[in-house]
């Protein structure tokens, strides 16, 4: 995993502090919810759960550039396609190219082009995997399960395995996995359900896992300084 940067200090009324991760997400969704949410014309609710809208663009964008990245650094490291850091960039390259191909109905919102047979037994009539009845059950529960992979178990308990994102990107997903449970938690407990902002939300997990994928395909650290963090006999 890369060398965690050093903590920029943010200067405070009530003093000095030194976050150890990337807090962009929390301006985001206080800018949503303390600004966006009370913008006139339902821009809102655009941005937040209006299909085929801005956010969900915005991820297959995220998605496909986070995938064309780890493909660099899958051909960077080309000549050790047999080691474990290699294969952990091939999973992750094939499951960014999954989510969005997905997040696009692997490409029928753009051409029109689709599969009859998915359409008829698709949720919302189109061309992909997620909003198939027996798979969209368990979406929520996915995005929970990656969120805590990504945000937490990955760097924690997989350190070596660079291709999993680094602990200053946690909240693009904890936040993610968080809306997620309360959401279903809310639904389960038959209490007020909160609102579906599923689409803003989403984003963050996408541009997080863009970071991630960008800076090593592009600012990757330098090997002295991984090998100082990881000891001999790590994947290489």
């Amino acid at each position: 995993m890369a060398p965690e940067l050093q903590p920029r200090t943010i200067q405070t009324p009530w003093g000095s502090l030194a976050p150890v991760v990337d807090l962009a997400p929390l301006v985001y969704v206080v800018v949503l919810y303390g600004l966006v949410y009370f913008l006139p014309f339902g821009v809102f609710e655009y941005w937040t759960t209006n299909e085929d809208g801005p956010s969900e663009w915005l991820q297959f964008a995220a998605y496909a550039g986070a995938c064309v990245c780890s493909l660099r650094v899958l051909w960077q490291r080309r000549r050790r396609w047999r080691s474990l850091q290699w294969l952990a960039w091939l999973l992750l390259a094939l499951f960014l190219f999954y989510v969005a191909a997905e997040e696009i109905s692997w490409g029928e919102r753009v051409h029109g082009w689709g599969v009859e047979a998915l359409r008829q037994i698709n949720a919302q009539k189109e061309t992909n995997i997620h909003n198939l009845p027996a798979v969209q059950n368990y979406l929520h529960v996915s995005f929970i399960a990656a969120g805590l992979f990504f945000g937490f178990a990955g760097w924690r308990w997989m350190p070596r395995i660079d291709a999993w994102p680094a602990r200053r990107y946690s909240l693009y997903f904890l936040i993610v996995a968080l809306f997620y449970t309360y959401f279903d938690l809310s639904w389960i407990t038959h209490a007020e359900r909160i609102r579906n902002d599923q689409e803003g939300l989403e984003l963050l997990m996408a541009v997080g896992l863009f970071l991630h994928a960008r800076q090593w395909a592009f600012n990757p650290p330098s090997l002295a300084a991984a090998a100082d963090r990881e000891p001999a006999g790590s994947p290489d």
